[in-house]
């Protein structure tokens, strides 16, 4: 019997639990996953959420966040210095890479920041009054429906 890992399902995903599209995407998805650089998916509220990305040796202006199709995608170029050095080991990657989180409906970013090596990305759910849940309130006595309809003598 076949035991399946649900892990990837949450990495690439951010405020939405809906199992067949997320089985949908990661088994039509490439074989490699990528795994530069890492990141971290935070719930700060029931709300929001934050997507903190390592993002060392890269500074604000070789970063790129860009939201299209329900798709958060995070990029950087990274232009080598015309001063080469060399190095003996080079153990901290800044190679250029996108990456990219599928959204669920409704989700919105609200705003990001670069410090200390990381990039931070804040999103909120935000649902429109006409999805969220309404209370119907109960008439007593006579039933609401006679109110709206037209007795048939006064219309002939």
């Amino acid at each position: 019997m076949r035991s399946f890992d649900f892990a990837p399902l949450y990495r690439a995903s951010v405020g939405f639990d809906q199992i067949a599209d997320m089985m949908d995407r990661v088994l039509t998805s490439d074989v490699s996953v990528p795994s530069y650089p890492p990141y971290n998916i935070e719930k700060t509220a029931d709300d929001a959420y934050r997507i903190s990305l390592a993002v060392a040796g890269f500074a604000a202006e070789d970063l790129a966040i860009e939201v299209k199709e329900n798709a958060l995608i995070v990029t950087a170029k990274k232009v080598p210095a015309k001063d080469e050095k060399t190095f003996l080991h080079r153990g901290i990657a800044t190679r250029s890479f996108e990456r990219k989180f599928q959204l669920a409906d409704h989700v919105k970013v609200t705003g990001a920041s670069h410090e200390d090596g990381m990039l931070h990305i804040e999103l909120v759910r935000e649902v429109p009054e006409a999805l969220k849940p309404r209370r119907i309130e109960i008439a007593r006595g006579k039933p609401a429906i006679e109110a709206d309809v037209v007795d048939a003598k006064a219309v002939n």
